[in-house]
Parts: structure tokens; sequence; C-alpha cells
């Protein structure tokens, strides 16, 4: 039996003003600080073995802040471009509320939320998967069945593309996924790579 955790980076500078983010390498807020010190604490009687992260300096920040708070100064990290956050192509860089006021409420949850909605110069949710998935089953998956306590701060998108993998999500349902800066999930995983439990830390 193994734990797999999933954090989401602490709120960045750009999350608390509605920007979207994407591949932009954008510092932690105040809040998202204080959120990755809050989550580290709530992780405190769980092993971790190995810590994996994009390559994304808010993930990072998360991750380093989580270590600290842990005392994981000695923790192995591997970090991973297949794990960055989702690339949003023309909306990067504009303001959620302002394109949900240009399109609608329907296609904006399209765009923000949808598995396939196409972006130009970016990519969709399945294109997340697609990059996600292998990196998971190939470098994570294994460490989990041999028994390791995985450790994995990434980003909202990227979690739900790995999420939905774990929990075989449907295209549509994955839609009502929504990860908050700062939220864990904690998955005991069997030496078969199964899920046996799953807990939400808020």
């Amino acid at each position: 039996m193994a734990n797999l955790i999933l954090v989401r980076h602490g709120e960045s500078r750009w999350n608390a003003k509605g920007i979207w983010t994407g591949l932009t390498d954008i510092s932690l807020s105040n809040k998202g600080r204080a959120e990755s010190k809050k989550v580290a604490n709530l992780l405190k009687k769980y092993k971790i073995n190995i810590a994996y992260t994009s390559k994304l300096k808010r993930s990072i920040e998360t991750l380093d802040l989580i270590k600290q708070v842990l005392n994981l100064d000695k923790l192995r990290v591997v970090k991973d471009e297949a794990l960055n956050e989702r690339d949003y192509g023309e909306f990067t860089g504009k303001n959620k509320w302002e394109i949900k006021k240009r399109f609608g409420e329907e296609k904006f949850l399209a765009i923000r939320r949808g598995w396939n909605f196409p972006i130009v110069g970016g990519e969709t949710l399945k294109d997340v998967y697609n990059r996600v998935i292998p990196y998971y089953e190939s470098e994570i998956l294994p460490r989990l069945k041999d028994g390791k306590n995985v450790l994995i701060v990434a980003h909202g998108n990227s979690l739900r593309a790995l999420i939905k993998n774990l929990e075989n999500i449907s295209d549509l349902e994955i839609e009502h996924l929504e990860i908050k800066t700062g939220d864990a999930y904690l998955f005991k995983i069997d030496s078969a790579g199964n899920i046996i439990s799953k807990q939400i830390f808020s």
C-alpha cells in the first residue's frame, strides 16, 4: 500500500487577479504562500519518499514551502514539463471574467473546463491528459506499486487530467471537477496500482 498525494499549487499573483496563467511563469501571492504552508501542516503525519512537480515556479515554490514545513530538505524532487499547466494559447494573460462576459456562461465553461474544446495556439484538457498520463504510468506508477509514497505538486488542469484517469471520470463529468489552490488529494494505492480510498484536504 502506498500514498499518492496530489497538491495544487497555492494562489499565484495572476490567480489573485483572475488572469489565465497557463505556461506564464508567475510566482505565488502572499495568500498562496500561506495556502502552501497550510496544506503542508495537513500532511504532517504522512511519510513522503519522493516528490514530482512541474517546471513552473508557482508549483516549485509550493513544493519548497511544503518541504520547509515538513523538514524534508533532503527529499528527492523530480521536475518535468509533462506536469506543467495547460497552455491557454490566445487566452493567456486575459482576465477570465471579461472572457465570460464576452462569450457567455456556456462557452466560457467549455473553454475553462471542457474536455476537448480547442483554443487557438493552446491545448485542450485532452492534450494535457495525453502528456500527463504517459508520464504518470512510466515514471510515477511503478514507484507506487513498489510501495513508495509519492507527492505531486502541480496545476489545476494537469491534476484534473490525472484524477480523470485515476477515478475513470467521463469526458462530460470532468467539466465539473475543480481543484482549488492549496487543495490536496490523498489516494491510497495498492500494489496493482488500484485506488483503495480517497481523502480531500482543503
